[in-house]
């Protein structure tokens, strides 16, 4: 019987690389992003301190309140290219890395494009759900790419350095309603600035609808003031994300009535709808803070 020798040796995938030449894309620039002034001034100044050295930044809000958009819209905007991955997937440390297949009897370590975008001057990686691994340990192996000496050593590929003016975002959801989550272990939490997103004012996301949605003025008005009433819902708040608002405008722009338009965009009763749209008519717009937070397109 012929032996099979059984070799190990590196084979870079460049099937998973998202540009057709090989290299990593930049991102196009999106219309009518809107975020705090004071998160753009951060923005600003983590694009400055990463010319000194890598940047870690934690972006945490609430699902669909434009975290991933944030991170695209950095990218874009100081043309760098950007790399995406799905933390979510991960079952084991170095999974980011690559992974060992057997082909005609001799097996090779194909490597992913992390390492390639860890290597990669003034690239955005961004980290999706970082709190939902399917196991905690599988991230162990960022901890040394975060923290102060940059680099880790992979056996199969050797050691990985972090490249000059590489940004980190990390984004997730937090809270008892999201399933299959957990606490960001604190080790890893300290090693991120943090950005605290959420919903948009009412005056901004009207403003919002009218732009990427075309709607009128007092349609956009009608779809804010109903997402307000049922986000904060005494007794059984619905979550509705600016991305559900800009799906429910465009229904809506396109001769739906809001009740309709709203049922078809979220799990809501026809009763409830009825509630909130009467009381809403009745009240007009929605009486917003005292206070209110400057918000300019990023």
């Amino acid at each position: 019987m012929q032996e099979t020798k059984v070799v190990t040796q590196t084979r870079k995938d460049t099937r998973r690389l998202p540009g057709s030449d090989g290299l990593i894309p930049v991102p196009g620039r999106e219309d009518h992003f809107f975020l705090k002034a004071e998160v753009i001034r951060l923005l600003e100044r983590v694009e400055l301190l990463s010319e000194r050295h890598p940047v870690n930044v934690l972006v945490v809000g609430p699902q669909g309140c434009g975290k991933s958009t944030l991170v695209r819209q950095f990218a874009a905007r100081f043309n760098r290219p950007l790399a995406v991955f799905q933390v979510g997937i991960l079952s084991e440390a170095g999974q980011l890395f690559g992974e060992h297949r057997l082909e005609e009897g001799r097996t090779y370590f194909n490597e992913f494009l992390f390492p390639k975008a860890v290597r990669t001057p003034r690239c955005v990686i961004h980290l999706e759900e970082i709190n939902r691994p399917e196991h905690p340990k599988a991230l162990n192996m960022l901890l040394s790419l975060l923290a102060e000496d940059r680099s880790v050593w992979i056996d199969e590929i050797g050691r990985v350095d972090v490249a000059p003016g590489v940004v980190f975002f990390a984004t997730m959801n937090e809270g008892e309603e999201f399933v299959g989550t957990e606490m960001l272990d604190a080790a890893l939490r300290d090693r991120f600035y943090i950005v605290a997103l959420d919903y948009l004012p009412p005056e901004v996301e009207t403003q919002v609808l009218r732009l990427k949605a075309n709607l009128g003025e007092a349609d956009a008005l009608t779809v804010v003031n109903v997402a307000n009433r049922l986000r904060t819902n005494r007794n059984d708040p619905v979550t509705v994300s600016t991305r559900h608002t800009l799906m429910i405008a465009e229904m809506v722009g396109l001769g739906a009535s809001a009740k309709d338009a709203f049922v078809s965009g979220l799990q809501v009763g026809r009763d409830t709808l009825e509630t909130v749209l009467l009381s809403v008519h009745l009240e007009g717009r929605l009486p917003g803070g005292e206070e209110k937070d400057e918000y300019h397109e990023y």
